[in-house]
């Protein structure tokens, strides 16, 4: 894929998470990111230990920035934890959509408990729309486990019979999507 195809992809899909109520912001490196998260996050910080929360020393670069990150089971993280911060395996530009697996649960409590949730992504890893991500989606149901795909569009939003719209009911109230390029352009990865 050209420079302008991936340029135009991203501006896609910045638009659309933006639509949705996501903050989408643009960050020159995973530095400038943690100290975003830093000064924007208050309480508990959940972030799961993945593959790239380990290769990139994301707890450690979160804790030496002043971010309160909680160490133990999520589950034990008492109060409402104020953050949660993952990676995602891609993005969907139409939609604005993240998607991630969270077949770990400590993943699935780092983007549902917090009042935030800040996720890191690499430009490389938007795909244009629902088709683009058939071949990452049928990798990621190989084998004979099951596997829980999230699919985040914006903060939680639901409504009653009545029609009144609550925000941050069912997971996060603000939705932080944070472009870092050269973080991880593998799919499979988050």
């Amino acid at each position: 894929m050209g420079k302008s195809m991936t340029d135009n992809i991203t501006e896609r899909f910045i638009e659309a998470a933006k639509r949705v109520g996501a903050e989408v912001l643009r960050m020159n490196t995973l530095q400038d990111a943690v100290t975003y998260i830093k000064d924007t996050a208050k309480g508990n910080t959940l972030v799961p230990e993945t593959s790239l929360v380990k290769r990139h020393h994301l707890r450690a670069l979160l804790s030496e920035a002043g971010a309160d990150v909680f160490t133990g089971k999520f589950r034990n993280a008492g109060e409402l934890p104020g953050a949660g911060i993952t990676f995602c395996n891609f993005c969907l530009a139409d939609t604005g959509t993240v998607v991630l697996d969270s077949t770990d649960e400590e993943m699935r409590l780092a983007t549902t408990l917090p009042e935030m949730h800040f996720i890191l992504v690499d430009p490389t890893k938007i795909l244009r729309d629902n088709l683009a991500a058939v071949e990452p989606m049928t990798a990621f149901h190989q084998g004979n486990e099951p596997k829980f795909i999230a699919y985040i569009t914006g903060p939680s939003r639901t409504a009653d019979i009545e029609r009144v719209l609550t925000i941050g009911c069912h997971g996060p109230r603000e939705v932080h999507i944070l472009l870092v390029a050269g973080i991880s352009s593998d799919l499979m990865e988050n």
